[in-house]
């Protein structure tokens, strides 16, 4: 079984358990919501990347179900990834500008992860095993209401529509919120089904809020104008 960060074929396992690849692989969280510590495992020896157990078109869940690829599983686990993805990238411009809320998106990573752990665990052929690690409370979705009310509180009010802009991490957090709104869309079907817990999608929901006020926050610490939208004539 593969120790990288991915989401597919044997991988999957060690992500719904939660695993962090830090360090070159050297360091594992093995429990989600839990902090990562360093050590030094007996093996040192990295498994393969790669496990060849897609090959054919399937793959797993964390129950040990095996899926087509194009499964809604795993269509919310890939976008969910990609999301994560967009917003390590927002994060970067956001690092070179010195925002100081970087360290929510870090903690919004963590997070998508926990989503992932639920989403690749689907309910109806999940053991109380798997629930115990898998469970995603209302907690970090309570976390971002209170995060958007204090931003929305330091913006002047919407008066009208505005187009992604701002500069480079107004605009990279745009586009994480629209990946964000995909990430939803995918999901909602699956916790329809009651194969996920409804804290997923409206955390995602919430989300997706975040990531636009932040962007409007970071135009403005930035001294950046946003652009606003105007119907052509």
């Amino acid at each position: 079984m593969a120790l990288a960060g991915g989401i597919c074929g044997g991988r999957l396992a060690l992500y719904a358990l939660g695993f962090r690849k830090i360090a070159g692989a050297r360091a594992f969280c093995t429990v989600p919501n839990e902090g990562c510590s360093d050590f030094k495992p007996k093996n040192t020896k990295v498994p393969k990347i790669y496990t060849k157990s897609g090959d054919k078109g399937f793959s797993s869940t964390f129950t040990g179900e095996r899926r087509p690829k194009d499964d809604h599983v795993f269509e919310a686990l890939g976008t969910t990834d990609e999301l994560s993805s967009a917003i390590g990238l927002a994060r970067e411009f956001c690092v070179d500008q010195g925002h100081t809320f970087v360290g929510e998106l870090d903690k919004v990573q963590c997070v998508l992860q926990d989503i992932g752990s639920n989403i690749a665990t689907p309910l109806s052929s999940a053991r109380e095993s798997h629930l115990k690690r898998t469970t995603f409370s209302e907690k970090p979705v309570v976390e971002l209401e209170h995060l958007i009310d204090k931003y929305t509180d330091q913006l002047p009010p919407l008066t009208s529509f505005i187009l992604p802009s701002g500069g480079k991490s107004s605009a990279a957090l745009h586009m994480a919120r629209a990946v964000c709104r995909r990430a939803e869309r995918c999901v909602v079907p699956i916790v329809q089904q009651r194969e996920a817990d409804p804290h997923v999608a409206r955390y995602l929901n919430r989300l997706s809020d975040y990531l636009f006020t932040l962007a409007r926050f970071a135009a403005k610490v930035e001294g950046n104008k946003e652009t606003i939208y105007r119907k052509e004539d």
